[in-house]
């Protein structure tokens, strides 16, 4: 029997890139399906962010993560969604109070792949890459340090179309946005991936208990504390996103690294959260603790 609906269909705030609307979409099935609804009884409501206007500068310059999220929280808040589906990767480490993670669908492929050559190894001598991300900047250039990292930015369209207008000779884009936009691109890298990469995520105002009972029907328990156990990582070693930082998790067990900016200095580590944290950050040079606020 189909789960009883509020009057009215349940609003989902999204960015409204092809990407962000996949991932609604993706949310909405999931909760059709496992509610018996029909296809009206929930509404997608694009949401225009600051990073998806501001397109000509590397997000770290411009207040990081909370460009992807402040106007989905506010359209929360003031009640005009009743959920807002996010990225996991692109969601800031502390959020406010009054907002609650309720549920995360099942994690989908965590690599990055590497559009534009058959490999590192196969990149040109001092290729141009194009990436704004510190961590793959960094990851990068601890493999290949003749490379040249230039930033990009825009949706994973955009970026397609710089690497096929020679605009940079290669870029890197997360396995799971190519998988769920339907494009066969690019060839998987051996590289720890961001925190919460592949993972998407539901959040409500932290008073709906009604919508958390309905988003326990669709929360995939290993990849909540998985990547629960990767964002208590970073919280602890104190990043943002001037930091590089790759961390992976199984159940509460995290594997990580932090770079330098160049990727002259690596360190690796596997354990729990904030014992890794720790660990790391004691094994850093001055200059790398620094950088992750320590």
């Amino acid at each position: 029997m189909p789960t009883p609906l509020r009057i009215g269909p349940i609003r989902i705030g999204t960015r409204g890139s092809p990407l962000a609307l996949a991932q609604a979409r993706l949310v909405a099935d999931a909760l059709r399906s496992a509610h018996g609804w029909s296809e009206e009884a929930v509404e997608i409501v694009p949401i225009t962010t600051s990073g998806d206007v501001i397109q000509d500068r590397p997000l770290s310059e411009l207040g990081g993560k909370a460009l992807w999220t402040r106007e989905l929280d506010a359209c929360l808040i003031a009640g005009r969604t009743d959920m807002s589906v996010h990225s996991m990767k692109d969601v800031e480490t502390l959020r406010p109070d009054m907002l609650a993670l309720a549920a995360m669908l099942e994690r989908a492929d965590t690599r990055d792949r590497l559009v534009g050559a058959e490999g590192l190894d196969a990149l040109r001598a001092g290729a141009r890459v194009g990436t704004s991300s510190p961590r793959r900047t960094a990851q990068l250039l601890a493999r290949r340090p003749d490379l040249r990292c230039a930033p990009i930015r825009g949706n994973v369209e955009t970026r397609l179309a710089k690497v096929a207008a020679g605009e940079v000779d290669a870029t890197l884009l997360a396995a799971a946005g190519l998988d769920r936009l339907g494009i066969e691109a690019g060839v998987p890298l051996d590289l720890l991936p961001a925190p919460a990469q592949g993972a998407i995520g539901v959040e409500i105002l932290g008073r709906r208990d009604d919508l958390r009972a309905l988003l326990e029907a669709i929360d995939h328990a290993p990849t909540q504390q998985a990547v629960t156990a990767e964002r208590a990582f970073l919280a602890a070693l104190g990043g943002d996103c001037h930091s590089a930082v790759a961390a992976l998790a199984s159940g509460d067990r995290v594997k990580a690294e932090i770079l330098s900016a160049d990727g002259r200095e690596t360190l690796s580590g596997e354990g729990a959260p904030a014992e890794l944290a720790r660990d790391l950050l004691a094994r850093a040079s001055p200059a790398l603790r620094a950088t992750f606020g320590r």
